[in-house]
């Protein structure tokens, strides 16, 4: 899956890496539901590192469609409340069972 970190650019990550990747994102909603603005930064911050961790950069000249586009760790609380209105349950999507 390639996942594009706004401003900073795209990265592979591969499907084994999705659970703690929702884990992340789990604790990213709660923090936003909560509208703690310091659990939303730390979360946020956790969750942009994992995929930075277990992703591999894309060239910056590459013109690989982005399928999850993640927003970048200055994003204000409001911003990401928009981007997940649009993505629906949380910004990373599950694995199909």
């Amino acid at each position: 899956m390639i996942m594009r970190i706004m401003g900073e650019g795209q990265f592979q990550v591969a499907d084994e890496h999705l659970n703690r990747l929702n884990q992340l994102d789990d604790e990213l909603l709660t923090a936003l539901e909560s509208g703690d603005e310091a659990a939303f930064r730390s979360s946020l911050g956790s969750l942009l590192s994992a995929i930075r961790e277990v992703g591999s950069p894309l060239p910056d000249d590459s013109l690989e469609p982005s399928e999850l586009i993640l927003p970048d760790e200055g994003a204000s609380l409001d911003q990401v409340r928009e981007l997940l209105r649009s993505e629906g349950d949380g910004l990373i999507p599950g694995l199909p069972e």
